[in-house]
């Protein structure tokens, strides 16, 4: 790569100006004003206008900015930015070809799902259990959140059908109205064979269909899951701000495939479209195995 020096601001581009002209009249004023930006540290970088432009000048000016320290989210906006603009030459005829396009883009981070260990799940399980009815309804709230994997939207939009006690199984309708059937263990059966029978007829004031029922007889609410997890989390002593419903499913994936579950198994429980969603719950299994063995192993231990 050959050393550049940054020089002063260049004057307007006519051609970055026309551009922009265009994008404003589909995009919002803020990514007009990034876009400006970005375009104009690559004039800055380049000494001179970014129309002509070699797929080498902006393979350097991406390497520049990651030397300057940008995060690959910010640097792939940048490029982004490139890639549109000279479209747009190419669309004009100013240009005839993108030498954006085959720039490969730096990785982005992929953020690891976070989870519960199993006894924290089992201590959230414990701080759920009580003979009020709505010590009943969370019990069966967080066995089938955990046992089935569900989502937050999938559990209380159940039935009181969708859990069939005698084969196990609960029916739920997921993206894309998908329908799908989890196994479900024994203790998630029994939490809701005692809320059916102990606790929801206490609380159906108003005939419904739903499962989950709140306080005043209606249908048990998304945000009203939350708030479950939340006070059941506190009597458990867990951060009350990291436990939700969605943690429940995580951690329901990575124990699974700690204990040797199918992927393809465990992506079909999900309800996953694309396998590739439900891999990344290998790598958090994978890293806790890592920081298992180093805080364990007495030659591995770090100092």
């Amino acid at each position: 790569m050959t050393e550049r020096t940054p020089v002063p601001d260049p004057a307007p581009d006519p051609q970055v100006e026309g551009f922009l002209a265009l994008l404003a009249a589909r995009r919002s004023p803020r990514t007009v004003e990034a876009y400006r930006r970005d375009l104009a540290d690559f004039a800055r970088f380049r000494g001179g206008s970014p129309a002509a432009a070699t797929g080498e000048d902006v393979q350097d000016w991406l390497t520049d900015l990651r030397a300057r320290g940008l995060a690959p989210s910010s640097i792939a906006r940048k490029a982004s930015a490139a890639r549109t603009f000279y479209r747009h030459l190419v669309l004009l005829g100013a240009r005839e070809d993108n030498p954006a396009a085959e720039v490969p883009l730096p990785r982005k981070r992929t953020k690891l799902p976070r989870s519960l260990t199993p006894g924290e799940v089992e201590r959230l399980i414990e701080a759920a259990n009580g003979v009020h009815p709505r010590n009943l309804r969370d019990r069966a709230l967080v066995e089938l959140l955990y046992g089935a994997g569900l989502r937050v939207s999938e559990a209380v939009g159940l039935e009181r059908g969708s859990v069939d006690l005698e084969e196990r199984i609960v029916r739920c309708v997921g993206k894309g109205d998908k329908e799908r059937l989890v196994p479900l263990g024994r203790e998630a059966v029994e939490a809701v064979r005692r809320y059916l029978s102990r606790g929801r007829p206490y609380l159906d004031r108003r005939h419904r269909p739903e499962l989950f029922l709140n306080a005043q007889g209606g249908a048990l609410t998304r945000a009203g899951a939350f708030f479950v997890l939340r006070r059941v989390a506190l009597k458990a002593g867990l951060d009350p701000g990291r436990v939700h419903p969605h943690l429940l499913r995580h951690s329901f994936a990575t124990h699974l495939l700690e204990g040797g579950a199918n992927l393809r198994s465990v992506q079909e429980m999900l309800g996953h479209a694309d396998l590739g969603t439900t891999e990344i719950y290998t790598h958090v299994s994978e890293k806790r195995r890592r920081d298992t063995y180093f805080s364990s192993h007495p030659h591995a231990r770090r100092r």
